[in-house]
């Protein structure tokens, strides 16, 4: 990297009051997972805090989990890339995340099972294998999914407050991050976790509006539109437009992804309505959600949209431009995942950086909390219990709980220093999750509305899911599915989108196939949602 680049990268204004203001909150966070400790004995308070969760509890903590740092830099990412084009993946989600509070799809009959994870609800409805089964699916895509978390929020951090220019900071961000994640959420778990969530909630809109405000005041309405159309034309405004990076089968995988799956079936957001105190809390917790959901997606597109616009249209940000989007056609000096927190840095005064900061803090903690709970829960209640031939105590359960988050968080460590692969963020995520959603929601939703669905059509239906990881990037290029041409350019025989949409129908076609093929002699267990569900 050039002198010139380095002395861009520094220029931000966090500075050291900003530091105190972010120290100060994260000692606040510890002291929570501190004091609670002694009410996460039993594994029903660890996993689901006792089913005691009310709505607007439940609205604030499943806000903060899943408007996580991750979520605001893979969507700024998008914004800065697909500009404008890029609210249709938010307003696919709000759309779909009401359509679930007010049917109560999917969630309502797992509520009111009161299983305390997907996973459980197989065994219920089908049999153990197929718990089993689906526990280790869901681990593996859940692992995999939150492999780049911890590496995309330290690279935030490292952004605002002008470390980009040291290539050794990100590594130190990264430990240093981890190490607070996992003490706080091994000693408190489900019950700090949402504790801290409401915190986190609270300090993160606050910080979401007023840097939202301030960015529109700083470069002017009518100057973003204007430097996203001569940035990016009609493609910045119209997803199905070639050269938006979008298209209709981008589209149509949005559906599914933050449709309905991000709502009704990724274990983060459906653990929260498995501790709601009631079914219908559970549907009230869902619509008033719907607002947040949309606002998690198009909050950080807008920033991303403000940071390319100051990055190549305003003259404070002209020293950027040659980093982040280089002329002669070369790989830009810097990863454009930087773009949004360097612009933070420049554009938020003194105060309110570190506020801001701490903020965004909160929400990687908030995330990572909630996502190292569930996927260790799922091991230790969907694939160790029921394999476990001898009596397995709560203080057992718990023990290994812990000990696979600390597992987990080298896991996320590791993968998000080594992985090369070099899709968005974003379309890493969904391809990721798809390994397991793409199965589970064909077979949660079957399951619970087709009393005819069978173990033998549920285990093939969980295992076509299989099927996504020919969308990871490496896999594609390893099995020739994505490949370079002559000219030096990358094209694609399928899509990520293309194979996650084809996916789901091999899914639907194994699991109603498999059913009729071979049904179960036993009568499935009644999840048949009612008319009007108690209070």
């Amino acid at each position: 990297m050039s002198e010139e680049a380095r002395q861009a990268l520094t220029q931000t204004n966090f500075g050291t009051i900003d530091a105190f203001i972010v120290v100060i909150y994260l000692l606040v966070s510890l002291c929570i997972g501190l004091m609670v400790k002694q009410y996460a004995g039993s594994m029903e308070n660890y996993v689901s805090a006792g089913r005691k969760v009310g709505t607007w509890l439940g609205v604030a903590t499943m806000t903060g989990t899943e408007l996580g740092l991750v979520t605001v830099m893979y969507s700024a990412q998008k914004g800065f890339t697909g500009g404008f084009a890029a609210f249709h993946v938010g307003v696919i989600a709000g759309v779909g995340t009401l359509f679930v509070g007010l049917t109560g799809f999917i969630v309502g009959p797992l509520r009111r099972m009161e299983v305390l994870t997907i996973p459980e609800f197989y065994e219920k409805r089908f049999n153990r294998k197929i718990r089993i089964v689906g526990g280790v699916i869901l681990v593996l895509a859940g692992v995999l999914n939150m492999g780049l978390f911890l590496k995309t929020g330290s690279m935030f951090i490292v952004g605002v407050t002008g470390m980009a220019s040291e290539g050794a900071a990100l590594k130190w961000v990264m430990i240093g991050l981890l190490g607070l994640v996992l003490i706080y959420t091994t000693l408190g778990g489900m019950i700090s976790v949402i504790l801290t969530d409401y915190v986190q909630f609270t300090v993160l809109s606050t910080g979401l509006l007023f840097t939202t405000v301030l960015a529109i005041w700083t470069l002017g309405w009518s100057d973003i539109f204007k430097g996203v159309t001569e940035q990016l034309g009609a493609a910045g405004f119209d997803p199905t437009l070639e050269g938006s990076g979008f298209g209709w089968s981008y589209i149509f995988w949005m559906v599914v992804t933050t449709g309905f799956v991000g709502s009704a079936v990724w274990p983060t957001a459906v653990a929260r309505a498995l501790a709601m105190e009631s079914e219908q809390a559970v549907r009230r917790q869902y619509c008033w959600s719907s607002l947040s959901f949309a606002a998690r997606f198009i909050i950080p597109y807008f920033w991303g949209i403000c940071a390319l616009v100051f990055i190549t249209s305003s003259p404070a940000g002209a020293d950027l431009k040659e980093l982040f989007l280089s002329e002669s056609g070369d790989k830009p000096e810097l990863e454009n995942l930087y773009a949004m927190p360097v612009f933070l840095g420049r554009l938020l005064p003194t105060v309110v950086i570190g506020i801001v900061t701490a903020g965004m803090i909160a929400a990687f903690m908030s995330t990572h909390d909630s996502y190292f709970l569930t996927w260790s829960s799922v091991i230790t209640q969907d694939i160790v219990a029921p394999l476990r031939q001898g009596p397995f105590t709560t203080v057992s359960r718990v023990r290994l709980t812990r000990i696979l988050i600390i597992l987990m968080g080298g896991y996320v460590l590791y993968w998000g220093l080594f992985y090369t692969g070099g899709e968005d963020i974003w379309d890493y995520m969904a391809v990721t999750g798809g390994i397991y959603f793409t199965g589970a929601f064909v077979v949660l939703m079957m399951g619970v509305y087709w009393k005819g669905t069978s173990s033998f059509g549920a285990l093939l239906g969980l295992l076509s899911g299989l099927l996504m990881l020919f969308a990871l990037e490496p896999v594609q290029i390893a099995v020739r599915l994505k490949y370079q041409l002559a000219s030096g350019e990358w094209t694609e025989r399928l899509t990520s989108p293309q194979i996650g949409l084809i996916t789901v129908a091999v899914a639907i076609i194994m699991t109603v196939g498999g059913s009729l093929i071979r049904p179960d002699q036993t009568n499935a267990v009644s999840v048949q949602p009612v008319a009007n569900p108690p209070d």
